[in-house]
């Protein structure tokens, strides 16, 4: 299964990779916007937003492209591990 996070603290990209990496996962995450995101976030199975830590440019981007592709987008406003913990075993259930 391939996730895209949008959002997050900077320092905890290490931390999102591992926690995807236990699930089976693999992950591309975007912390801050460096470029067109739709053009870098491919085909996911998956899409994580972090509310409270992403711009508004960077929602209506990511939202954009998931609706394009039929992409779940899955909104949560905290960015911490066990929030990713949570997402990923309501959404995968392992």
């Amino acid at each position: 299964m391939s996730i895209v996070i949008v959002g997050g603290n900077e320092r905890m990209v290490c931390q999102y990779e591992d926690i995807c990496k236990n699930y089976g996962c693999k992950a591309k995450i975007f912390v801050k916007e460096r470029g067109a995101l739709d053009k870098k976030m491919g085909n996911p199975d998956l899409l994580i937003l972090f509310t409270n830590t992403v711009s508004h440019k960077m929602v209506i981007s990511a939202l954009g492209e998931a609706k394009r592709s039929n992409i779940p987008v899955y909104r949560c406003h905290s960015s911490s591990a066990t929030a990713l913990n949570k997402i990923l075993s309501e959404q995968i259930g392992a």
